[in-house]
């Protein structure tokens, strides 16, 4: 049984169906009574005056390290690998801003973080205790994100065509895809793939619960 929370987190490409992993993880670690807590990446883009500013008058690209707040994340992530509550950010994608902050949130006995560039950057990288990577073909990819930028995030089909070649797949190959081998696992299909959530986890619970011997992941 492990004396602190426990760090997954869950990286692949911006449709890659990393968000419906972490919440099935999370719906499967509290059906055994496992306090988890889900935090997401893409809470803690920069507020817009900052990113502004740090393109320098250019066009901000949002899939690049520059568009976030890394020193706030690796500030959370580290209260939270010691055990302590956070105020995690609240951010509006039809403003691109951040708006405020949530209410403080207890780690509980699991954190699953997903975003795209948790690997990437050593810093976030060096505080989890399981990497998981989300392998799907692109062109999914690209069809689930003009699905949700169209329907939740009020976005045109031409920009999001428009910024998916421009950076998204720019900074997907040279920050995301090169990130797959720092992962302890990789899950092709995403959420699909049953197979590797049961291992998944049994992994976390053997660690957290103690329940038998740790599977290998």
């Amino acid at each position: 049984m492990t004396d602190r929370p426990m760090l997954v987190g869950i990286v692949g490409g911006s449709g890659s169906g990393k968000t419906s992993v972490a919440a099935e993880l999370v719906k499967r670690l509290r059906k055994k009574a496992v306090a988890t807590m889900l935090l997401d990446m893409d809470a803690y883009y920069a507020p817009l005056e900052v990113v502004k500013g740090r393109f320098g008058g250019r066009p901000v690209n949002w899939d690049h390290p520059h568009a976030f707040d890394l020193e706030l994340m690796a500030a959370h992530l580290s209260a939270l690998h010691r055990g302590e509550s956070i105020r995690k950010p609240r951010y509006d994608f039809t403003l691109s801003d951040r708006t405020g902050w949530e209410e403080p949130l207890p780690p509980g006995q699991v954190v699953i973080l997903e975003g795209l560039l948790l690997f990437a950057l050593q810093e976030l990288r060096d505080l989890l205790d399981v990497k998981i990577f989300v392998d799907t073909d692109a062109d999914i990819r690209i069809l689930r994100r003009i699905r949700r930028d169209t329907r939740e995030r009020g976005r045109s089909l031409e920009s999001v065509m428009d910024q998916y070649e421009k950076s998204v797949r720019p900074m997907h190959l040279e920050f995301v895809e090169p990130s797959k081998r720092w992962a302890d696992l990789i899950v092709p299909t995403g959420v699909e793939n049953r197979t590797a959530l049961d291992i998944i986890t049994h992994h976390i619970c053997s660690r957290v619960l103690g329940q038998g011997e740790p599977q290998r992941v």
